[in-house]
């Protein structure tokens, strides 16, 4: 049977301590709902934390062995850890960053390790659980970092992330001292899910800016793995909260049913959270009631709060906010019949909840930011039978994607709310009724069942994707093959590209100089009888003369424009630069309007730099090139070639496949080898003979047959050849 390892911070099962003991509870929470309705077909293994800590020995022993007979793996915290991980780093980072809310930030780097040590914690948990073919789903901000942890230990196993709340706008995202830390710990992740599009960009855009990773479709190529981006609204039981509870109802539900027989209910229904948009939707509710006399007595709003993390600063104070306004309110236009707001700071069993629902006319859910807002879908459900109600939803709220037929407002707004009371008020019935079955029909569709089976299936069929283009990495085997090849040949031709190959990148390209070690490197190989090297780049020729002229190695330089022979430059082709008159003044103009780029001229190619460039404004920079020089290039016979964050014009024909040819016509090496990492060394690997050695230096797309992960690795196989004769 597969399996399938849930991973969330709290397990469907609450511990609480009592004199009498320890006593276990089933979680409140639309994802141990969803998660429990998988098929049967699948076993589950559920990790998380049981909601208390600081057990002795004796009893997570016991805890731990009654929690086996559920397939439950409890993680234990100490007090600690819940105060700097969850109270601290969750709760006051992620959470108030998440939500838009940067001055209820506090950025503490001792919740930030407190953080790491517990996802390291829950990865060590699962460590114990795994097995070959298992599927882990990790769940929410709390563990960001676990997708990470695991990939470096169980690199072939399919792992899955979703996160339950809203994924911030990069322009917020990039203040966090450890975003790309947080970054890649979801990448690693074969399938990351989102409740919106909107969640979904907001990520693509930071992973494009803060760690430089390009996404096609929503997909990302992360170490040689695809990793597949998309959206999954989740759903709720929709049978659950269409029937009601099935038990006799108690006093409070009959009360509740009555109640709204005699008065037009408005409900709202929250956690304590200030991303709620609470404070501003009483008020609301009071500009309401001042310009509509006409509903005093006869209206009235039913607001439930349930308590939330009471012991930080800011959920306190919104708690006496609230209830100073409600105060005010009841006061201001109460009467001895009439209590304009009916206030509970408490939870309420399902079968009051479900009463609510069914007797209310209107929901009033207006956070300011929420992830999706399940109260509205219960709410749309709850009207199955009878089909008169209606919703008032905040457009920032996860839920309004798929709920247009909702009245959506400005949270903020709030003469908008008002309005859209005053709409709800009088909205025919036949009008109502439509709404309601559009939305409905979807939640039916859409539930919570088909919301964790469609994950679950796309993170198996993610796991089976390659990558385009896809090609191994040099593997340990294929590492000494290559090596005992290179040895037992008698002559043997290197042709190295230079820049990402032989050094990294830098934002000044003066000064990605070779250093001693590479130059030692070289030296050592060249000095080997039968080894020919070729450094072939796109540099020019007085900078590859400078650097590597004595080392008496063979050169090329603007991608095959130039050749290093006999000690001194000739051209290899029929070439020009009287086109620069022309091309010149539009790549000036470029610069002139993008900060940070700059133009470098060659003998015969100008080349545009633009690594420090935002970007999103480089991307769009190169397209205009493309658009601009169009006619231009068709005029010069040239060509319009993108490198590496550059953008480079040189005449056609001239390439280092071109280039490369030269020496391979007239070769008689029985070993040779290509190595590059850019799309201008796609021309050199297809030139090569079929029984060359092809690297790839990264990860994009190549013809190549191997990849090797870093320049670093590229050195280390070149400082391997150059000791094998040793």
């Amino acid at each position: 049977m597969p399996r399938i390892l849930i991973v969330s911070n709290r397990l469907p099962v609450t511990l609480d301590r009592t004199d009498g003991g320890l006593i276990y509870h089933p979680s409140a929470g639309g994802l141990a709902t969803g998660l429990t309705s998988l098929d049967d077909s699948w076993e589950r293994i559920w990790i998380g934390w049981p909601g208390q800590s600081n057990f002795h020995l004796a009893e997570e022993e016991e805890i731990t062995h009654h929690l086996a007979k559920e397939n439950l793996v409890p993680v234990f915290l100490s007090e600690e850890d819940v105060t700097n991980f969850y109270e601290g780093f969750c709760n006051k980072t992620i959470w108030p960053q998440f939500h838009y809310f940067p001055q209820y930030i506090a950025y503490n780097d001792d919740y930030w390790e407190a953080y790491k040590a517990v996802n390291q914690k829950f990865t060590d948990a699962v460590a114990t659980q795994i097995r070959p073919d298992d599927i882990v789903w990790v769940h929410d901000y709390q563990l960001m970092l676990v997708p990470g942890m695991l990939r470096k230990q169980f690199a072939e196993t399919s792992i899955g992330f979703f996160l339950h709340i809203p994924f911030p706008s990069y322009e917020l995202f990039r203040t966090l001292p450890w975003r790309e830390e947080l970054l890649h710990g979801m990448l690693g992740a074969d399938l990351i899910g989102f409740h919106t599009f909107g969640y979904m960009r907001h990520f693509l855009s930071s992973v494009y800016r803060l760690v430089g990773m390009e996404q096609n479709f929503g997909k990302l190529l992360v170490d040689n793995r695809t990793v597949n981006v998309d959206v999954f609204p989740m759903g709720i039981n929709y049978e659950k909260y269409a029937e009601g509870a099935p038990t006799l109802p108690s006093a409070e539900v009959e009360f509740i049913r009555d109640y709204g027989k005699r008065r037009k209910l408005i409900l709202s229904i929250d956690r304590l959270d200030y991303s709620k948009g609470i404070p501003q939707r009483v008020l609301a509710y009071e500009r309401f009631l001042e310009r509509n006399p006409v509903y005093h007595g006869k209206v009235t709003l039913i607001m439930v709060v349930v308590p939330s993390r009471a012991n930080v600063d800011q959920y306190f104070q919104l708690k006496e906010t609230i209830e100073q306004s409600v105060g005010r309110i009841n006061g201001r236009f109460g009467t001895f019949n009439w209590i304009p707001i009916r206030y509970y700071y408490r939870s309420f069993p399902f079968d009051s909840l479900s009463a609510m629902y069914k007797s209310a006319h209107i929901a009033l859910i207006t956070p300011i930011r929420d992830g999706m807002n399940l109260v509205a879908k219960e709410f749309v459900a709850s009207k199955h039978q009878e089909k008169q109600g209606v919703l008032i939803l905040s457009e920032m709220a996860g839920a309004a994607s798929d709920m247009p037929e909702a009245l959506l407002i400005n949270p903020i707004d709030i003469n908008d709310m008002v309005h859209s009371l005053e709409m709800a008020m009088e909205m025919p019935a036949e009008e109502q009724k439509e709404r309601l079955e559009s939305m409905q029909e979807r939640l039916i569709q859409y539930d919570i069942k088909y919301w964790a089976r469609t994950f679950i299936s796309q993170q198996m069929d993610t796991k089976k994707l390659l990558p385009e283009g896809e090609v191994k990495l040099l593997e340990t085997d294929q590492w000494d093959e290559l090596i005992e090849a290179y040895q037992t040949a008698s002559s043997r031709l290197l042709m190295l590209d230079y820049d990402g190959t032989l050094v990294n990148f830098v934002n000044d390209p003066d000064d990605a100089y070779p250093d001693q070690e590479l130059l030692d490197i070289l030296k050592k190989l060249n000095e080997q009888p039968g080894t020919t090297i070729v450094i072939i780049s796109g540099r020019d020729r007085h900078t590859l003369g400078n650097w590597f002229g004595e080392l008496g190695i063979e050169l090329v330089a603007e991608h095959g424009v130039w050749l290093w022979r006999n000690g001194r430059w000739v051209l290899s082709n029929e070439v020009n630069s009287s086109w620069k008159i022309d091309v010149r003044p539009i790549m000036d103009n470029l610069v002139a309007r993008t900060p940070g780029s700059f133009v470098e001229e060659k003998d015969y190619t100008l080349a545009w730099h633009y690594r420090r460039v935002d970007k999103d404004l480089g991307a769009k920079r190169v397209r205009e090139i493309r658009d601009g020089l169009i006619y231009l290039t068709a005029n010069h016979n040239l060509q319009v070639l993108e490198g590496n964050k550059v953008v480079e014009i040189r005449n056609s024909g001239v390439h280092k496949g071109k280039a490369a040819s030269m020496w391979i016509n007239k070769t008689t090496s029985k070993f040779i080898l290509a190595m590059g990492d850019d799309h201008t060394d796609e021309d050199t690997f297809q030139a090569m003979p079929r029984d060359a050695y092809t690297i790839k230096v990264g990860y994009a797309k190549t013809h190549a047959k191997h990849k090797l992960r870093s320049t670093e690795q590229a050195r280390a196989l070149l400082a391997d050849l150059a000791t094998s004769f040793s």
